[in-house]
């Protein structure tokens, strides 16, 4: 009875898991502060880009204030000078939904036909080629397209305003339409396929194969087995490879410079010439710039790089929420 008693008195130990400290070597902890060092690098670059953009640009934001990002002219040799960002913006969106529209569903196609149908013997060979498609440079492209596949897109533009003038955005005012907005988005698109394929591919490799033979045990096709498992897991690395693929197409330069008709006005039908890119509007202004005009450049990449930074942190958010996020980083 006293055993009893004694045992009765001694409070039982708490479940809970066991702190294991394992001493580092120092080989160990130089890598961690080497690695720590190289990730804050990238943050204190983008601070300093951050911080140079903006003191560049004070100029222009103290002459134009807010009407800087409502205005629709860019006059910076007036007096007064009147410029501003709107038109720019709403081209910039414009060129990159566009791409994004034409990317995406490609780029997912792609890459399940790569890792899904296509016979193993091809699928590296068909990996490097897409991947080598990144490595043209965007003058090449601007060249084609503007040589060759505008003329091309005549008749595709053409059929447009013909049977889906129902949209306003295709609705045409006249029949001209070389140098659009909407070449300009096919080109980028282009441009944003190899990025986004090479992502959403990757992170679809990942489904794990239990999950692949159970739905085909159970009876499933291989597109009900792709739709119901390969999808709903590569959640996270379509998102990803979509904002890659936008933050590509937001700062796309020489190919747009190149093709786009520089208008600084809401051009909401895309199939007609003219419109405008933050990105393009500073390679063709830049060279003959004056002083206020190159701070005025300089605000205009602010607010342009401010836009990218703020869609890559939601996209972030959303990969993260999602079943494949942890294997993908944008």
């Amino acid at each position: 009875m006293a055993v009893a008693d004694i045992t009765d008195e001694i409070p039982a130990a708490e479940d809970r898991p066991r702190q294991i400290h394992a001493p580092r070597s120092r080989g160990d902890r130089i890598f961690q502060r080497v690695a720590v060092a190289a990730g804050s690098s990238s943050l204190v670059i983008m601070g300093f880009i951050a911080l140079f953009l903006l003191l560049q640009g004070m100029d222009a934001f103290r002459e134009a204030g807010f009407g800087f990002f409502t205005t629709f002219e860019w006059q910076t040799n007036t007096d007064p000078p009147r410029f501003g960002v709107a038109a720019m913006l709403y081209g910039t969106f414009v060129v990159a939904v566009i791409a994004l529209v034409v990317a995406v569903p490609v780029a997912i196609a792609t890459a399940l036909f790569i890792n899904e149908l296509a016979p193993r013997r091809l699928r590296r060979p068909l990996t490097t080629f897409v991947d080598l498609l990144a490595a043209i440079p965007s003058l090449i492209f601007g060249i084609w397209a503007r040589e060759f596949l505008q003329n091309e897109l005549f008749g595709v533009s053409n059929w447009f305003a013909d049977y889906l003038a129902f949209l306003p955005v295709f609705e045409p005012d006249q029949r001209v339409f070389a140098g659009s907005l909407f070449v300009s988005g096919l080109v980028v698109s282009l441009m944003v396929l190899p990025i986004s394929t090479s992502v959403i591919r990757e992170v679809f490799s990942q489904t794990p194969p239990l999950e692949r033979e159970g739905a085909l045990a159970l009876g499933s096709t291989r597109w009900g087995m792709i739709r119901t498992v390969v999808l709903p897991f590569g959640r996270g690395g379509i998102i990803g490879g979509s904002m890659l693929g936008l933050g590509r197409a937001l700062g796309e330069t020489i190919a747009v410079a190149i093709i786009l008709s520089p208008s600084y006005k809401i051009q909401t039908h895309i199939l007609e010439p003219g419109g405008a890119t933050v990105a393009a509007t500073i390679a063709n202004e830049f060279s003959e710039a004056t002083p206020l005009g190159v701070s005025a450049l300089m605000a205009a990449g602010l607010v342009l790089f401010v836009i990218t930074l703020l869609v890559n942190m939601l996209a972030n958010v959303v990969v993260s929420r999602s079943r494949s996020g942890a294997g993908v980083e944008i």
